[in-house]
């Protein structure tokens, strides 16, 4: 398989991997209802920035060693499962907006009022966190998805030929990288238009608490997968 043949598999199965809904999903859609587009974007960085460290582990071949040693991988898991748990806590415990407990009668009033006054559809409760704890939420919850760490190991393993020059890997990483930010930035900038923002956040809260059940079932789903 040529160089560019290895580069449109590797291409479509990310664009499949990264397209499907996943925490990396759940978080972006939370930071996008609860704060504003530069939380969301900040936390995209992070992400693709998580990319990185699966990429690094799996060029000098410590993944092959994480996903062997059954200690560290396990180790790897419950870890996971617990910022899973921390992120979904949070997603669960969303509240209606304070435009929830008024009257609903005026709903197409209300989609003609300024930007301003659509902020007080936001949780009055929340406190916008920094562009680098924002960052660093997208950075761990790439980074300890153990999913992950099994499909980039699978992908420099079985996908890129060992013969390939590593040049060439570094430039698939790169791209993986790349495209991983893209994707969320694009999915960020989506989630915070205008509408789609005001909708989320009268009705968002709804999405928070499912996005928050199903990071709880895939924590969940790492513990009992290392004790079955």
């Amino acid at each position: 398989m040529s160089a560019f043949e290895q580069f449109l598999l590797i291409a479509m199965v990310h664009f499949f991997a990264v397209a499907s809904p996943g925490p990396d999903f759940a978080l972006i859609l939370k930071q996008s209802i609860r704060y504003n587009r530069r939380i969301a974007l900040y936390t995209s960085f992070g992400i693709a920035a998580g990319i990185v460290v699966h990429v690094t582990y799996s060029l000098v071949g410590i993944g092959l060693l994480i996903a062997s040693d059954e200690r560290l991988f396990t180790a790897l898991k419950y870890i996971a499962a617990s910022y899973f748990c921390y992120i979904a806590w949070h997603c669960i415990r969303a509240e209606k907006p304070v435009s929830q407990l008024t009257s609903q009668s005026d709903s197409s009033a209300e989609l003609k009022t300024s930007p301003n006054e659509h902020e007080k559809f936001s949780h009055s409760d929340s406190k916008f966190p920094s562009a680098k704890k924002a960052f660093f939420s997208g950075f761990l919850i790439n980074a300890l998805n153990v999913k992950a760490t099994l499909f980039f190991v699978s992908l420099f393993s079985v996908v890129i030929a060992p013969e390939t020059l590593l040049s060439i890997k570094i430039a698939y990483g790169a791209y993986l990288v790349a495209a991983t930010g893209v994707w969320f930035c694009f999915l960020s900038y989506m989630l915070t238009q205008e509408r789609v923002r005001f909708i989320l956040q009268r009705k968002g809260y709804i999405l928070d608490r499912v996005m928050g059940v199903i990071l709880l079932l895939l924590a969940i789903q790492l513990v009992l997968s290392d004790l079955s």
